[in-house]
């Protein structure tokens, strides 16, 4: 059996109703700290100049987010936001749960735990989405593609020791951006749908929320029959994904909740065109697909 659990009507009814009260959480202890009075040049700016010898966001991450996400011309994201208003409750509950919940454990996480242990922990449940990632390539008749994915899982899950070391991307075999259902359904010509963030789980849209539930089957996590080791592995990768963006998080200045949106949405046209092009809104996307436009390259 899969041994998973279906989330009682009446938990879900709690946190819709809780959500609301999200709004009044207080200042995040966790914040940013205050500027170092050495790194603030003649005029109280920071001073670019002052390295403090810690890892850009291009270097952590492989992508600097504010040049990714910031600045983007085309479509209003708000219009794909019809339900803002509920929206920003549920926003709320999340951000509170976060910042007294998820992103102390995170913290510490990141503070005790050495770093080669944390990109060993990394890898093993990217090897471990490679699965997803097949299944999805598969549908998409992404056929080079899924040869890649299945090949980078059976390589790092043997020679890579279940995925602790990379061994793959040594041999060409190159980590992708990765699948999922939503994406599958969008290549399908699935209509997007409103922006619709999720209790506990964050942003999502009309179509890729049902979509999440056969991203649960794909997940080999979610047939460990033991309950213990299941919910430990889980909450594993919840608490490193969450550090992971730790720094990125130092980019959100101003409306959170638009920041998050509108990166959301843009990030998630990307990966739906395999980031051939530079799409700007989602329709586009999918009349470039229907026509042909966006060709998939010999690696896929």
């Amino acid at each position: 059996m899969l041994g998973s659990r279906v989330l009682s009507p009446w938990l879900m009814a709690a946190l819709l109703t809780a959500a609301p009260l999200g709004a009044l959480a207080q200042q995040d202890p966790f914040g940013a700290a205050a500027q170092d009075p050495a790194a603030l040049d003649t005029n109280g700016q920071e001073d670019a100049s002052v390295d403090d010898g810690s890892l850009s966001l291009e270097d952590e991450y492989g992508f600097d987010p504010a040049d990714e996400f910031g600045g983007a011309e085309g479509e209003d994201l708000s219009l794909r936001d019809p339900w803002e208003g509920f929206n920003r409750a549920i926003f709320s509950f999340n951000d509170g749960a976060d910042r007294y919940v998820l992103k102390p454990a995170a913290v510490s996480y990141r503070q005790i735990t050495p770093i080669f242990v944390q990109y060993g922990v990394s890898n093993f449940f990217d090897n471990l989405r490679e699965v997803t990632n097949t299944f999805n390539d598969v549908l998409q008749g992404k056929l080079g593609q899924a040869g890649n994915d299945a090949g980078r899982f059976l390589v790092n899950s043997t020679v890579g020791i279940a995925g602790v070391l990379d061994v793959a991307q040594h041999m060409g075999l190159e980590q992708g951006d990765g699948e999922d259902f939503g994406q599958t359904l969008a290549v399908w010509g699935v209509p997007s749908g409103p922006y619709l963030v999720l209790p506990l789980l964050g942003p999502s849209t009309v179509r890729d929320t049902p979509a999440r539930v056969v991203d649960y089957y794909t997940n080999p996590l979610s047939y460990v029959d033991h309950d213990p080791t299941r919910y430990t592995l889980k909450a594993t990768d919840i608490i490193q994904s969450r550090a992971s963006l730790l720094q990125a998080e130092s980019l959100l200045h101003g409306d959170r909740y638009v920041l998050l949106r509108d990166a959301y949405l843009q990030r998630r046209d990307y990966l739906i065109v395999d980031g051939e092009m530079d799409v700007q809104t989602e329709g586009e996307a999918a009349e470039a697909i229907d026509q042909g436009e966006v060709e998939e390259s010999s690696d896929y």
